[in-house]
């Protein structure tokens, strides 16, 4: 059971919003965030950390959570502006961007290790916070499930690159792909290393 949060309910704290991101890694797509308040007395054992929970599990508890979360609040920030600005930032913005959308006051906020300041409020940043409170594994789980389904949509507009399968990865699978088709502009990440080595192969002289 995740309860990290349970010790700060009281009479002047009733909505705590988790915030969480999913996609830093991938080669292409945005980065997206989500922020959840949850009520206080909801439980629910099989919330987790989404990156341990199985495709179907996040798929469940997706429903679960937009069911019974008092609030929901989601931010994208696209692969050029990530290009401009730098991944961290990026996903600083996209979790901004999702408190921005929570339509309900916010009395509390805990993020999974981004300190981040909103509406005067300057949230608690824990280390591994979405294995702690279920608000920011919710969050974490919103977050996955909204950007791998954008993943999906991809996927089907460009069914060669396969981003249903790899979610858009540096996996080997995904790095020979696009070796042989080349990236797709606006969607890959041309700051990264990998994507920045196929636009960009270095010249040998002799």
């Amino acid at each position: 059971m995740l309860n990290f949060e349970d010790k700060y309910f009281n009479d002047n704290i009733k909505n705590i919003a988790g915030c969480d991101e999913a996609g830093r890694g991938p080669l292409c797509g945005p980065v997206v965030a989500s922020a959840v308040i949850l009520p206080a007395d909801f439980k629910n054992d099989f919330i987790n950390d989404s990156k341990k929970l199985s495709a179907k599990e996040r798929d469940k508890l997706f429903d679960i959570i937009q069911n019974n979360a008092l609030a929901i609040g989601i931010g994208i920030v696209s692969p050029k502006e990530i290009d401009e600005i730098n991944i961290y930032s990026a996903s600083k913005k996209a979790m901004l961007l999702s408190l921005k959308e929570i339509k309900i006051p916010i009395d509390l906020i805990l993020t999974d290790y981004m300190p981040l300041k909103f509406n005067n409020l300057e949230a608690i940043s824990l280390v591994k916070g979405d294995a702690k409170a279920r608000c920011i594994a919710a969050a974490s789980i919103i977050a996955k499930v909204t950007r791998d389904r954008i993943m999906d949509e991809y996927a089907k507009k460009y069914p060669e690159y396969n981003f249903n399968k790899h979610k858009g990865y540096p996996t080997k699978e995904h790095l020979e792909i696009i070796k042989k088709y080349g990236i797709i502009k606006g969607f890959y990440r041309e700051s990264y290393k990998p994507v920045k080595e196929i636009l960009y192969p270095p010249i040998t002289l002799f």
